[in-house]
């Protein structure tokens, strides 16, 4: 670990312990086995030799669950003593694969059931644990970030509510606004970036891609996405270029304006490989746009890199386009859902992101700065180094 010194000189804040909900159950297993090893490596280097209770343990994980009713009313259950811990909450809001019954019907798991979830954990241990913390990649109704008009503000709703609680610090990857952390100015809000963990499933899945102006530009496929892929250039040292989105702003399609075009400022494309990054797939439909755009105007290869791949309209479009030549690899992490069908589709990479999400809570536990962990430029720039 990077921060390996630092941790060695601090003090934990309370024992151990994280409790992972339905559908995040395989991200946890890695995370916890990384904190074995960081862990038993930790107390290895020690000189004072001192081991605090709890601090080295075969597992990490709590036994908890929310079990249902016949009419899908559930309850959270934690199964075993989570007093005086340092608790840690994983969940994946966007695993729609988990399933319970109503009345018999099988009924398919929405964010709002995963959210009402998290609460029915964080209710069962509350005035118990230490400090309670919940990691939620994606954030909970962090797309409805803002108010426009007369309308709801989900997300900075439900992180006051958290907040109300008694969460003390909620941590979250590439939120679609960062500054929706604004609705809880006295809470602890953490947002992560996996910038290295894109670069490097890139440079192991694509080999001989070459990171210089000459043969890479990075692309924003809008507006919004403009940050990250500033970042992106200025560490590669590549120009950039961007999409910007054309509305129809007079009719709503599935809860947001449809987009009339994309139009593109920049240097040209014309024999360089693009690497368009945002934040998430969810149709793909803007995304597959760019790609095809960026081939039009003479790109080598197209690369996408989307810290999120909810995939809501399937994957027959990704396949027609990775067939047609308009995209070579879409990455994305592993921090939500992926059907087997994603995973083995010859076109996608996945970014693995257990050992950096292992590396959050052993800081946070120690409770010391997380800069060390959330940048990540002196691991890019080793990483760069090696490749070229």
């Amino acid at each position: 670990m990077a921060n390996l010194d630092l941790l060695e000189n601090s003090i934990p804040v309370a024992p151990l312990k994280i409790a992972a909900l339905k559908g995040c159950t395989e991200m946890a297993d890695i995370v916890n086995n990384y904190l074995v090893e960081f862990r038993k490596d930790l107390v290895k280097r020690q000189a004072n030799g001192i081991n605090w209770s709890g601090y080295v343990e075969d597992s990490y994980l709590i036994d908890c669950d929310c079990p249902r009713f016949g009419s899908g009313e559930a309850k959270g259950k934690i199964n075993e003593s989570v007093r005086g811990v340092d608790l840690f909450i994983l969940v994946d809001v966007c695993n729609y694969s988990i399933t319970y019954k109503v009345c018999g019907y099988e009924n398919h798991m929405s964010p709002d059931d995963h959210y009402q979830d998290l609460k029915r954990v964080i209710a069962a241990a509350t005035g118990k644990a230490h400090r309670i913390n919940v990691i939620m990649p994606f954030l909970y109704e962090g797309r409805q970030h803002k108010r426009s008009k007369r309308e709801s503000l989900d997300c900075a709703l439900a992180l006051e509510e958290l907040m109300n609680m008694g969460v003390s610090n909620i941590i979250t990857f590439d939120a679609h606004d960062p500054r929706v952390m604004n609705a809880i100015p006295l809470g602890g809000f953490d947002n992560f970036m996996p910038t290295y963990q894109f670069l490097k499933a890139l440079i192991s899945s694509v080999p001989d891609l070459k990171l210089d102006n000459d043969h890479l530009m990075i692309i924003s496929p809008d507006e919004g996405a403009m940050s990250r892929a500033v970042y992106f250039s200025n560490i590669l040292g590549v120009d950039m270029g961007m999409f910007y989105k054309r509305r129809d702003y007079s009719t709503i399609v599935n809860g947001k304006n449809p987009i009339v075009a994309h139009e593109f400022l920049g240097d040209s494309i014309k024999g360089k490989d693009a690497i368009v990054i945002d934040d998430m797939i969810s149709s793909g439909e803007s995304m597959l746009d760019v790609a095809k755009q960026m081939k039009e105007r003479g790109a080598n290869r197209v690369f996408v890199c989307t810290t999120f791949g909810l995939f809501t309209d399937g994957l027959a479009k990704f396949d027609d386009y990775y067939e047609k030549g308009y995209i070579t690899k879409v990455i994305t992490t592993d921090l939500t859902y992926r059907t087997p069908e994603l995973i083995s589709r010859p076109w996608y990479m996945a970014a693995e992101m257990g050992k950096y999400v292992a590396s959050i809570i052993d800081t946070l536990n120690h409770d010391v700065s997380v800069e060390k962990v959330r940048s990540t430029t002196q691991k890019i720039n080793k990483l760069l180094a090696k490749h070229r």
